[in-house]
Order: structure tokens, then C-alpha cells, then sequence
């Protein structure tokens, strides 16, 4: 189907790349990818911030009176970079310190990594616009539905003085502050626990439930929906509710602890490792199906790029379809391939497997950044794969370098990762540019500003992030429980990408489980595939399903939880034909909030690290939660009920929809 035509047609020019378009594109990237940050090591989720930070740009922009929809298209496109370099960034960095490569965050190393990866993400994408946007004419939804939250901040500005978007703002800031108040409430001052959580010993084994009472998770349930949810759901049931139980009656839970500390020691040392199978096959299986749309999208590349390309160096090619010249392009590939050979020589300790690493890097990120555009185009960048390309990614990479290095090297999983990182941040960021620049087309932004925008959004995050990483790791721990940190953030993806380096290169690890999990992966992928065949809207993604059975059921009860809230809402508000986008910008707030208070909470605990003289934590006003989690459900249940009635109201009916294409 033909693309409307844009909003601000090629022939008309209006200022785009503003001070203050830049000024706020900086402050909103880099508290999206903060928020993000927290997300995805508290969940091993993260979430698109297209929409929040486009509404939020229109909210501020308003009060200027010559801005106009372009400036609010550069702002939610540097917006969205820093989230997404944040989801690259969590996935991989933190496994150099649970592997124990660093015992901190390396600042420089770490800014060089996620800007190489980020940067190549666009750059290697920047071909592509033309190829999947106008010529294949892919969906794009994320894009499509950002478009048309723009397009009504532009209508309504010449109607009204405070438009739609001041009502809609005012949902994202009520709901940051409520999800703030929540976590200052059970990790600030520890009023109630984080999670209603308990175990019953059965016979032999054990039986163990649970739920997680952030506000956030619920949220995430919200965003992505009935269907998501409730595959991870289900996964969880299987890990929690059939594989711990099961490993129980065979091999008993220690008679030592008390039932729920068996639960879990059997969750952690067993069952966790059935994931771990299961997400090692998904990742390779989503190496295979992308094989197609890859190859389709090389050769659409190939067949109208040169072309484009030229036309442009003449000056011909209108505003609307004016990429960054290749020149550019090509200088700019030049100069990060420098650091990357020093960070890569300096792991381990050879230039010339320093220059290899490179090379293998270049090619896994050109490859996969277009996977990502692709499949952005597909089902949109918040379902992209991203996890199940750097698995792979680390994969190959591990076995490659154990060829050249061998399984005893003590720098090889270090080595592994740095890889995988520049990988899965340039695969992040080839999702993420896809879309903006999809949002670009429909509303008749110039390409290339956008694509600087992208780069501005990266540089952003990246300098942002490390900060943030530390002191979430200073407050909190990051991995596996600890005495000093009972309750860390779990950071998943991370725990899982240090368990594979570590396993290649001699590590310890339950191969036995891990084979059981890879052949669930394979009866998943089987069972998906014949859904698929058969038409069914009821799919088994399998990299869901794994996630599932990786992560807590805790976390993906709450999860849940959101996502029958979603179903609930989207039935009402189909009867009724209400196609408002407030109960995903509530939820944007809520998890947003939550984030920053968390990363607040933890500057007292950094600063102590730096002046111990300054004391313990301010905030704390009890060692243990004294009602335990019952508080927390009560909030729990209150923020699910606002998150519904902001969800069901209506706006006006003659709003475009966005609802159905979100994430």
C-alpha cells in the first residue's frame, strides 16, 4: 500500500536541527536510556520510547511558538537512540564483570564500545532507508504509530493553546512520580517487601509461587501485551511450576534450608540452565529464519542504492530522500575500526587476533544491524530478536576464538563479549533507526539530519550509561544473591551471555540441562511452526518462552498481571471504537519513574563508596520490611486500577490510531 503523502512536503523547508531541539533531545535520550538501563537488568525487558518521548517533545515544544512537527521528530528520534543503545549496552557490558574481567565498569572502554556498536548501527542501516522504506514499503508499525501522534500534535496546535498532548503529558509525569513514590516506598525507606513470594515442601519436593510487586513490570505487561505476556508467562510456569518440582522428586531439596530457599537454590543452580538451552537454540533458530529477509533486503540494496546515491551526489534527489553522502559514511567506518583493534589487542594481548576480532566484529554487525532493520520493518523494533542475534553472535565468536587462542585462555570469554557487545548495540540501534527514519518519511523530515540526530542520541547514551551502571550496581548487586546483596537486579541477558563464554572456555556448566533445554527450544520452535502453518493467531515465539523459563516466575507473574490489564482495556476500547494512547504513555510514566527513583537511591549508597564518612543510607528506615510484601499489593492493585481508568478514557473519536501498532 502507498504511503500517504508527508506532512511537510519535499519543496517546503522548515528549521528542523534547533538549539532547543537539541538541548532537549540531549536530556530526554539520556534519561530514557537510564530508565532503560534499569528496565532491562531488573527484567531482562526494555521497551520503546518512540511515543513517550515524541509526546513529551510536543509537550515542551509548545511552549515555544515557532516550533513545529520536524523539531519534534529530531527530538523523538535522538530520544529513541539513547533507549535503544541502552538495551545494547545491558545485555552484554555487565557479563565483563560477572565473568571477572573488570571488577567495575571501565568508563572509556565501555564508552568506546557502546559508540563503536551504536554508530555502525546507523551507518550500516543508512543504505537501507531507501531499500526497505520507500521501495519495499516494509510496515514499520512502531514508526507508523509514532507518525501519527505527531500529526495530531500538529493539528491540534492550530486549534487549540494546550492540545492534546498537555493532557497526555500529564499522564506521564503523574504516572513517573506515582512509580517513583512506590519504589522510594519498598527500596528507599523498605516499608514492604519486594515481592509476595513462598514455598511448600510436597513429599520430597517443592512447590513454589510468587509475584514481584513493581509497578514497572506490571507496566511492561501493559506495553507489550496479552499475547507476549503471557507466552513469558507460561514459560515461567514451566520452569517454576514442572521443571523444580520435578528435579525435587528425583533429586530432593536440601533439608538444611527452609522451603523457599531450597525453591530457589534449585531454581538458580538447576532450572536456570533449562533456559539456558532454550534461549541457545532460539538464537540459532533465529539466525536461520533470517536468512531470507536478509538476502531480500541485500538485493533490494543492491538493485536501487547506486542509483539513489548518485542522483543524490547531483543535487537532484528531493529533501525528503537526501541520506548522509557516502563519503561520509565510508570515512566514518574508517575511524571506529581504530579503537576497536586497541580495545580488541588490548584483551588479548596480540594484535594480530586484536585485527581477526575486528574483522569478525565489522561483518556480525553489518549483518545484523540489517536483520534488525529488517525485521523493524516486520513486527517493529521492540520485538526485534536483538537477544537471540548476540547469542548467536557470542556463539560463533567463542568458538572462533578458541580455535586461535584455545579453550585455557583466560582473556577468551572477556574477548567474546567485547564482540558480542559491538554486536548487539549495532543491531539495538539498526531497529531503532529504521523505524525513526520510517516516522521521518511519513511526516517529511530530511533523512540525514535525522540520521546526525541518531548519532547525537548515541553519543548520548553512551556517556550516560556507565554512570548509571554503577551506581545501580553499588545499590543493588547485579547477577546472582549475594550477603551484601540479597536482592540484586538479576540483569538476565548478561548472566546469560557470561555463562555461555565462560562454558566454551572451560567453565563449569550443566551441559545436560542445558541439552534438555535446547530440545524444548526444538519441540517450541516445532509446535510455533505448526501454528504458523495452520494460520492460528496463538504463537510460541521461542525466545519468549525462554526468557520465561530464565527469568523468576516472580517477575513474570507481574508481568502478567499487565498484560491481562492490556487485553481488558483494548476490548473495552475496541467496543467503543476509543483509540487513546494514554494508558501507554501511563505506563511509559510509571516505568520511567520507578527507573529514576531507583537510580536515585543509589547516588547516597556511591558516595559512600567514595566518603565513608558520610554514613549509611539515608533513606532506610528498617533493616527488614515489617509488613512484609501486603503493603506492596495494595500498591500493586492501586496502580493497576489508575493504569485501567487512564487506559479506558477516551480522547475524542476522530484521533488517528496508534493503539494497535503499539509495541
Amino acid at each position: 500500500m502507498k504511503d500517504p503523502p508527508p506532512v511537510v512536503p519535499a519543496t517546503v523547508r522548515v528549521p528542523e536541527i534547533t538549539v532547543k531541539a537539541v538541548v532537549l533531545s540531549i536530556i530526554l535520550a539520556a534519561v530514557l536510556a537510564a530508565a532503560n538501563a534499569y528496565l532491562g537488568l531488573f527484567a531482562g525487558m526494555t521497551v520503546s520510547a518512540s511515543i513517550p518521548a515524541a509526546v513529551a517533545s510536543m509537550a515542551i515544544l509548545r511552549l515555544f511558538r515557532d516550533s513545529n512537527i520536524l523539531e519534534n521528530n529530531i527530538v523523538q528520534t535522538a530520544a529513541s537512540s539513547g533507549e535503544a543503545l541502552a538495551a545494547g549496552v545491558i545485555f552484554t557490558i555487565p557479563a565483563l564483570l560477572l565473568v571477572g574481567y573488570w571488577t567495575e565498569f571501565n568508563y572509556w572502554q565501555t564508552v568506546l564500545i557502546a559508540t563503536v556498536g551504536g554508530v555502525l548501527g546507523v551507518l550500516f542501516t543508512i543504505p537501507l532507508r531507501r531499500a526497505l522504506i520507500v521501495t519495499a514499503r516494509l510496515r514499520f508499525p512502531e514508526g507508523v504509530a509514532t507518525a501519527e501522534v505527531l500529526k495530531v500534535a500538529a493539528a491540534d496546535r492550530g486549534r487549540r493553546s494546550s492540545g492534546a498532548s498537555t493532557g497526555e503529558v500529564g499522564s506521564l509525569v503523574s504516572a513517573a512520580v506515582l512509580g517513583g513514590m512506590v519504589k522510594l516506598g519498598e527500596s528507599g525507606m523498605r516499608l514492604w517487601a519486594e515481592s509476595l513470594e513462598g514455598a511448600l515442601r510436597v513429599g520430597s519436593t517443592v512447590i513454589y509461587g510468587g509475584m514481584n510487586l513493581s509497578p514497572a513490570l506490571l507496566a511492561v505487561g501493559f506495553i507489550i501485551g496479552l499475547e507476549t505476556a503471557l507466552v513469558v508467562f507460561l514459560g515461567g510456569v514451566l520452569g517454576s511450576c514442572f521443571f523444580m518440582p520435578t528435579y525435587g522428586l528425583f533429586y530432593g531439596v536440601p533439608l538444611d534450608r527452609t522451603a523457599l530457599a531450597g525453591a530457589l537454590a534449585i531454581w538458580s543452580g538447576q532450572v536456570r540452565y533449562v533456559g539456558i538451552g532454550a534461549m541457545l537454540i532460539g538464537g540459532l533458530w533465529t539466525l536461520t529464519r533470517l536468512r531470507e529477509p536478509v538476502w531480500a533486503s541485500l538485493q533490494t540494496l543492491r538493485g536501487r542504492y547506486p542509483a539513489s546515491g548518485a542522483r543524490q551526489e547531483t543535487g537532484s534527489v528531493p529533501r525528503t530522500e537526501q541520506d548522509t553522502p557516502s563519503i561520509w559514511i565510508i570515512l566514518s567506518l574508517g575511524i571506529l575500526v581504530l579503537p576497536m583493534v586497541w580495545i580488541y589487542s588490548t584483551v588479548v594481548e596480540s594484535a594480530t587476533i586484536g585485527i581477526l576480532m575486528t574483522i569478525l566484529m565489522g561483518i556480525a554487525a553489518f549483518l545484523f544491524s540489517s536483520v534488525a532493520a529488517y525485521m523493524a520493518g516486520l513486527v517493529g523494533s521492540s520485538s526485534n530478536p536483538v537477544s537471540g542475534v548476540t547469542i548467536a553472535t557470542i556463539m560463533l565468536a567463542s568458538l572462533l576464538l578458541v580455535l586461535l587462542m584455545g579453550t585455557g585462555h583466560p582473556a577468551g570469554p572477556a574477548a567474546t563479549l567485547v564482540i558480542g557487545a559491538v554486536v548487539c548495540c549495532a543491531a539495538a540501534m539498526g531497529g531503532d533507526n529504521l523505524q525513526d527514519l520510517k516516522t521521518g518519511h511519513l511526516v517529511g523530515a530530511t533523512p540525514w539530519k535525522q540520521q546526525v540526530m541518531q548519532v547525537v542520541g548515541v553519543l548520548t547514551g553512551a556517556l550516560v550509561l556507565v554512570p548509571v551502571l554503577s551506581l545501580l550496581q553499588a545499590k543493588y548487586g547485579l547477577g546472582e544473591p549475594t550477603s551484601s546483596y540479597p536482592h540484586p537486579l538479576s540483569a538476565p541477558q548478561a548472566t546469560l551471555m557470561a555463562n555461555l563464554t565462560r562454558s566454551v572456555f572451560g567453565g563449569g556448566i550443566p551441559w545436560s540441562l542445558v541439552g534438555l533445554g535446547a530440545a524444548i527450544g526444538a519441540l517450541i520452535i516445532l509446535v510455533d511452526r505448526r501454528q504458523e502453518r495452520q494460520g492460528r493467531t496463538v504463537r510460541l515465539p521461542v525466545l519468549a518462552v525462554a526468557l520465561g523459563i530464565y527469568l523468576p516466575l516472580k517477575l513474570s507473574a507481574a508481568i502478567f498481571l499487565g498484560g491481562v490489564i492490556s487485553s481488558i482495556v483494548k476490548r473495552q476500547t475496541e467496543q467503543r471504537h476509543d483509540q487513546s494512547q494514554r494508558g501507554i504513555l501511563f505506563a511509559a510514566g510509571l516505568i520511567t519513574g520507578e527507573a529514576l527513583m531507583g537510580i536515585l537511591l543509589a547516588i547516597p549508597i556511591a558516595l559512600t563508596a567514595v566518603w565513608p564518612g558520610l554514613g549509611a543510607d539515608p533513606f532506610v528506615m528498617f533493616t527488614s520490611p515489617p509488613f512484609g510484601g501486603w503493603p506492596g499489593l495494595g500498591m500493586m492493585i492501586v496502580v493497576g486500577a489508575l493504569l485501567y481508568r487512564v487506559a479506558i478514557v477516551s480522547r475524542r473519536p476522530a484521533e488517528p490510531s496508534v493503539t494497535n501498532s503499539s509495541p
